[in-house]
């Protein structure tokens, strides 16, 4: 009788508090709450949630909110339960009192989004990923009416181009391949923006004269061999990102970042080793995660692989006596997609997170 009993508690209690072992609920999730201007779908869901990636299911088959997108500072939302106990928001019904008082303010009419372009913009890098067919076919600096490589302002590089007067450009220099560890393929490599410019002369490469273009923002030494881009080029971002789960599909590992360090930190801009040929799409959120250390057991006791002697890793061939856990360390949005690579930014991270660790749909 009393296992029939805490099974029926247990049951009601995860009926309330997840959603098909999806959603769960926050301990101090609020009843209702009032959306604020600037607020985003992402951090309303993040009030609910410990899951705000997956808030697509929260807001689903409602009727008061049949699209998320256009709920409205000043709207209440409440949170209810359906007949299988699985929470949902609906827009609160607040009664409607007539009184002679004159309205001071219209509602504000701009729609709640996800995630604006402009809260992340301040970590994305204008880098970007070329593969090396791509490369051949840019215009690159020949030369400078310096003679030597500069960091400065204000001084002019040519291109073995005709490039459109007036048109702006970045001048971007080729950094290390990006090489797939499951693969041993180069998916591409990272070319860093060094510095911008305007086209002041167009330039005649039939007849071997270069285009002139005067620099007016170096960031870094520009040097012979650095490639010429228009600017805004590969460098188109959605307005909102609509953050959502990655699909179950999706698995892969941070292949590089554009700082090249070893460890990164909350948003840093990483590197995955998938694209759009494996149905990755901007917006997307993936799980970081990574394996536990390695143990073996020696004569003194358990023992991490990497502090054990030389004696003990050479007589256990799979280096561990254990399969250890793969724990979950992070979160990243993917928000540029090329072929067979995409950049991510870094939502989430319980530690520094490292070449190799494992992405994966939540």
């Amino acid at each position: 009788m009393l296992i029939r009993i805490f099974s029926l508690i247990l049951g009601i209690t995860m009926s309330v508090t997840l959603l098909a072992d999806e959603l769960t609920l926050k301990s101090d999730a609020p009843k209702s709450y009032i959306v604020k201007k600037g607020d985003t779908l992402w951090d309303i869901s993040g009030i609910f949630l410990n899951q705000p990636w997956l808030w697509p299911k929260l807001w689903r088959l409602n009727p008061e909110i049949n699209n998320p997108h256009l709920i409205y500072p000043g709207d209440e939302l409440r949170l209810v339960f359906d007949e299988q106990g699985r929470p949902m928001l609906v827009r609160g019904k607040p009664e409607l009192k007539w009184s002679p008082k004159v309205r001071k303010q219209l509602k504000d009419q701009n729609p709640v989004s996800t995630l604006p372009l402009h809260a992340i913009a301040p970590y994305i890098r204008y880098d970007s990923v070329k593969t090396l067919a791509e490369l051949d076919n840019l215009p690159y600096v020949i030369g400078s009416d310096k003679g030597h490589k500069s960091s400065i302002d204000g001084f002019k590089v040519y291109a073995n181009s005709d490039l459109t007067v007036g048109q702006s450009y970045g001048i971007f220099q080729k950094g290390s391949a990006i090489i797939d560890p499951e693969t041993a393929e180069t998916l591409g490599y990272n070319i860093r923006l060094v510095g911008t410019g305007k086209a002041t002369q167009s330039g005649d490469i039939r007849k071997k004269q270069p285009s002139t273009i005067y620099v007016d923002g170096a960031k870094r030494e520009i040097r012979s061999g650095a490639y010429v881009v228009p600017v805004n080029d590969d460098q188109q971002y959605p307005s909102i990102f609509t953050m959502r789960a990655a699909s179950a599909e999706t698995k892969g590992l941070i292949v590089s970042s554009v700082t090249e360090l070893t460890e990164f930190a909350k948003f840093d801009v990483v590197m995955i080793n998938k694209g759009t040929a494996q149905a990755v799409q901007a917006g997307d959120v993936l799980t970081v995660s990574r394996k536990s250390p390695s143990v073996v057991e020696t004569d003194h006791g358990p023992q991490y692989v990497n502090e054990t002697s030389r004696w003990n890793r050479m007589a256990n061939d799979s280096n561990s006596d254990y399969d250890m856990p793969t724990e979950a360390i992070g979160k990243v949005m993917v928000f540029k997609v090329y072929d067979k690579v995409s950049m991510a930014l870094i939502l989430h991270s319980e530690k520094p997170l490292r070449v190799l660790d494992g992405v994966a749909a939540p």
